[in-house]
């Protein structure tokens, strides 16, 4: 009997492991805590062709998450020109979970625990969510966080493989405000960080790199902005109006300063910014009173209906809150 002739079949591409050597960049991720901050990654890179895991803590949580990111497809369908069929492609390539094992084979997770009433994330939880990650990714998948004022080398800190970790940031929620900020830490590797601009790009964001700072640029910015808004509020100088006008007519901009501060939750603002000024100890980051005003009185902006502004249940500005000030 003449002998065999076996051919390789790895050129035809009929072998899982071939497939799995060109698995593209970022073609999984995965998400943890699926609040405001998490379901807007989810939705972007989602739609960006990505296959996304996202942990929250509870069934009950979760068919929320899915009710909301539904909302956002509908209005894209309403605004944006997307069909029905897109919406369920994307939507087929969200996968909710309770369990960590899950993030098994995802390239990049995401921490996005969401924050408490008062504005605050729990550096210790988090600390722990990069933990199970680490048991659980392989070593070359990267472990970020998301926020502004986290230090990304304490949360790096206990790891084996530190040099994955990167911390991100998305300075404003619409589809105008396109930047990325990618916080390097004291332990980030130089190839993570090429990485991240590549999944910046992905989501048609344009990464910025920042060396490891409280508030990055966005927020520092933003914090000293609206201190002396609120200063020149507090002293008759102008009206809550008339100063929108000018941030918004003279600078440019698409929000006013109050408005802005409304969106992005007063609670948020006054931790953030109290973080800041222990760090720096500069008192421009210090918090106005205006501001603590707002905060104890549990206006909070957008989220609570009322903050700088009084909003519909759309979100949408109904008048300035005259009580802030009169």
């Amino acid at each position: 009997m003449s002998d065999m002739i076996i051919e390789p079949i790895e050129a035809f591409g009929l072998t899982i492991s071939a497939e799995q050597k060109n698995k593209p960049l970022f073609s999984k991720i995965g998400v943890v805590g699926a609040g405001k901050e998490g379901r807007n990654i989810i939705n972007m890179a989602s739609t960006a062709g990505m296959e996304v895991v996202f942990l929250d803590e509870t069934v009950e949580r979760i068919d929320f998450v899915m009710g909301e990111l539904e909302k956002v497809m509908e209005q894209k369908i309403t605004g944006w020109g997307l069909t029905q069929s897109e919406k369920k492609v994307i939507m087929n390539r969200i996968t909710p979970t309770l369990e960590y094992e899950d993030f098994t084979g995802c390239d990049l997770v995401i921490e996005c625990t969401r924050y408490t009433e008062s504005g605050r994330r729990s550096t210790p939880l988090r600390k722990n969510i990069f933990k199970k990650l680490e048991e659980i990714l392989e070593v070359d998948a990267i472990i970020a966080t998301n926020g502004s004022t986290i230090i990304i080398s304490e949360l790096a800190a206990d790891l084996q493989h530190k040099e994955r970790c990167v911390s991100l940031y998305f300075p404003v929620s619409h589809p105008d405000a396109r930047i990325l900020e990618i916080v390097s830490g004291m332990y980030t590797s130089e190839e993570v960080y090429h990485k991240m601009e590549v999944f910046a790009r992905l989501i048609n964001y344009k990464p910025h790199r920042i060396n490891e700072s409280n508030g990055n640029v966005s927020l520092r910015m933003v914090a000293t902005m609206l201190n002396e808004a609120c200063q020149i509020l507090l002293e008759r100088v102008s009206t809550l109006e008339d100063i929108e006008e000018t941030f918004t007519i003279i600078y440019g901009q698409r929000f006013g300063i109050f408005r802005m501060a409304d969106i992005i939750g007063i609670e948020r603002l006054v931790t953030l910014m109290e973080a800041m000024f222990n760090d720096f100890g500069e008192k421009h980051y210090k918090p106005n009173p205006l501001l603590w005003k707002l905060y104890r009185s549990n206006q909070l902006g957008v989220r609570t209906g009322k903050g700088f502004f009084i909003y519909d249940e759309n979100g949408q500005p109904l008048s300035p809150n005259k009580s802030l000030y009169n």
